[in-house]
């Protein structure tokens, strides 16, 4: 299904209009309020036309150093426009940790900037994808022609006299799964990718999550789509197709034909890409590849960290021999809310091999959390669109990391939906409720996981302990009274508690998200009440993976 794209010319788009042609932006110059002055002179070619292999024309914006020697290129995908756009930092509070005078403006929203990279060597290549303001065609929401596309556009870049026929992929979100994407596609001079934070399945990480339809920040997102033409309407798709069919299937990303050296950022805090992040990683085909999970926010770790990044593409696409091949496969952030966050922790997987799965059990007549299974069978209910029911436990020193699974057994008195927020946090040795931030003043609700109770079936090939992974394609709505055991995936986490801490999980049919600008909290589908049953036959437990480290 397809619906009309703005044109560019609407306000919202900050259109720079279409004006081919080239020049040189000297050292010093500012382009952006109080943005970074430019470190060096940069040729700025913009526009240029390049035609796709089914006769589509598309336009792409290149930067590049003042030189005569060829250089390796990065490509920043995405179709919110090779300059201006809707999205800014400055819509977010304190501009999401990014100063202005850290980036010269020069940047895609949440891309590499030219300033940089051209100071360092590097083509900077950004394009107006298919559809997108100018370029031809209809603006595709992470298609396989995307793929196609973007695989034409890295050949092209190949082909030019300034290239050293190395090209790379950088940048955040859409910028990060749509190096999934096209380096699936295996274009012959794609040589290495970066992606920072990027969900690998549309339907399970981003329009319904644990089956409950999350579609306001899509719609978003869909809202500012400038173009002549069209764009591919996914949530009057997810209306059509409210389970995961065949055209869901072509938006889960097959990272096992990726091969290319890989990059990879993760967080555990992000409000959208937490669990594709690592599932792409996991099944990454490539033999070399390297996950940092750092513990702040995806936009200003991804400027702080350019240094880091040159590194590893100084060591693929240059060819230097400056010790990157060193770098520990996994750098772990252990976070310790109340406390020093562990940083850069050396690990050779995630999560990390020496983990013991282990099962914490809830028990509804105390409200806690215990090692032990509780014989007894009790139950606690709440009001289902407003309450919750919060379990918390004193297990001494506890570290856990990478994901894990909630059972729980549910029950409803009458309402045939049963949707669940999860969150699992710190209670500190003062009694004070302690989360991680997911940017600088804005709390995240811990570790997190969803459920609409009526798609609770499993897929049996790709569910593990740890990992139950939801089938959506069976609808298996509650009948008056029916109890059923419901398997939860909770997030990758690597959190730290001290003896005198309490776990607390908290179970309610409510976003335990807090609303920022553009990412408003998602609403369930909830009326009377829930009950939770724990103990005996209702045997109710957090599988984690806990580190037996965990005293340190």
């Amino acid at each position: 299904m397809w619906s009309a794209a703005n044109p560019p010319e609407s306000p919202t788009a900050k259109w720079r209009g279409f004006k081919p042609g080239s020049e040189v932006l000297p050292q010093g110059s500012v382009h952006s309020p109080g943005g970074l002055p430019l470190p060096c002179d940069i040729v700025f070619e913009r526009d240029v036309e390049v035609t796709l292999r089914d006769g589509k024309r598309i336009f792409v914006d290149v930067f590049r150093p003042v030189t005569g020697d060829p250089v390796p290129a990065l490509m920043a995908w995405s179709p919110y426009g090779k300059q201006g756009g809707y999205w800014h930092l400055d819509g977010y509070p304190g501009r999401a940790g990014v100063p202005a005078s850290a980036i010269s403006g020069l940047n895609k929203w949440e891309g590499p900037d030219p300033a940089y990279w051209c100071a360092h060597g590097y083509a900077i290549v950004h394009p107006d994808p298919r559809g997108a303001f100018e370029s031809e065609g209809d603006i595709q929401t992470f298609s396989p022609q995307e793929g196609r596309d973007g695989a034409d556009v890295i050949e092209w870049i190949a082909e030019q006299p300034w290239s050293n026929q190395k090209v790379g992929m950088a940048g955040n979100s859409w910028l990060a799964i749509s190096q999934w994407i096209i380096a699936a596609e295996q274009p012959p001079h794609l040589s290495a990718i970066a992606p920072w934070e990027g969900l690998l399945d549309i339907y399970r990480d981003l329009v319904a999550p644990g089956g409950i339809p999350f579609t306001d920040f899509m719609a978003l997102i869909l809202s500012h789509h400038y173009g002549r033409n069209r764009y591919e309407d996914t949530l009057a798709m997810l209306e059509a197709h409210p389970q995961l069919d065949e055209y869901w299937a072509t938006k889960v990303f097959d990272t096992s034909r990726i091969t290319v050296p890989a990059y990879v950022v993760a967080s555990y805090t992000n409000l959208i890409h937490v669990d594709g992040t690592f599932r792409a990683w996991e099944r990454l085909g490539s033999a070399e590849k390297w996950l940092r999970i750092h513990n702040t926010m995806e936009w200003p770790d991804f400027y702080e960290h350019q240094d880091d990044l040159r590194r590893f593409y100084d060591h693929v696409l240059k060819g230097e021999a400056n010790g990157w091949d060193e770098t520990p496969r996994v750098r772990m952030a252990i976070l310790d809310p109340g406390h020093d966050d562990v940083v850069d922790q050396p690990e050779t997987e995630f999560p990390p091999s020496r983990t013991v799965t282990t099962k914490l059990y809830l028990d509804a007549a105390s409200g806690t959390i215990t090692s032990g299974s509780p014989r007894q069978e009790s139950h606690i209910s709440y009001d289902a669109p407003t309450g919750s029911a919060v379990f918390t436990g004193d297990l001494g020193d506890l570290t856990v990391a990478g994901p894990m699974r909630l059972r729980l057994w549910v029950e409803s008195d009458g309402h045939p939906e049963v949707d669940l927020f999860v969150a699992i946090s710190k209670i500190d040795a003062e009694g004070e409720h302690r989360v991680p931030e997911w940017a600088t003043g804005l709390p995240s609700p811990g570790a997190r996981g969803w459920m609409r109770t009526s798609h609770r079936a499993l897929d049996p090939e790709l569910s593990t302990d740890l990992r139950p992974v939801q089938s959506h394609q069976v609808r298996q709505p509650l009948a008056p009274g029916e109890v059923v055991p419901v398997d939860i995936a909770i997030w990758p986490m690597a959190m730290r508690w001290h003896a005198g801490e309490k776990v607390r999980i908290e179970v309610t049919g409510h976003d335990l998200a807090v609303a920022v600008p553009d990412l408003p909290n998602r609403s369930g589908d909830n009326a009377g009440h829930h009950t939770l049953r724990t103990g005996g036959r209702y045997e109710s437990y957090l599988l984690a993976p806990v580190l037996p480290e965990c005293g340190q």
